[in-house]
């Protein structure tokens, strides 16, 4: 998750480059007054989002695999533990059954 978070840091960085490039340029208008900082990284956000959404899908996938798997290995323990907690608790009941009836 941490790579994919990097990289998608780092296509709004790019894209805040080029943006602010544009807008110092003139190619895009510039914001009123002192907004023009808010401007730029609003535009920036506009732009990375839809190439974030398209350029990292595979990492998207990878990441998501990874945490469906590690979830499943929790619940997996978490069952087992359960089961282990369950087999003692009748061993328990058991043992103290037998004792009470003799």
């Amino acid at each position: 998750m941490l790579r994919y978070t990097l990289m998608r840091l780092g296509i709004f960085a790019g894209c805040l480059v080029i943006v602010w490039g544009a807008v110092y340029s003139g190619i895009f208008p510039r914001g009123f007054g002192d907004s023009n900082l808010l401007w730029v990284l609003l535009l920036s956000l506009i732009l990375s989002a839809p190439i974030s959404w398209v350029v990292l899908r595979k990492e998207r996938d990878r990441a998501s695999v990874r945490i469906v798997n590690k979830v499943d290995r929790m619940k997996a323990n978490l069952e087992a533990n359960r089961a282990q907690e369950d087999f003692a608790d009748d061993v328990a009941r058991t043992q103290g059954g037998a004792t009470a009836s003799s």
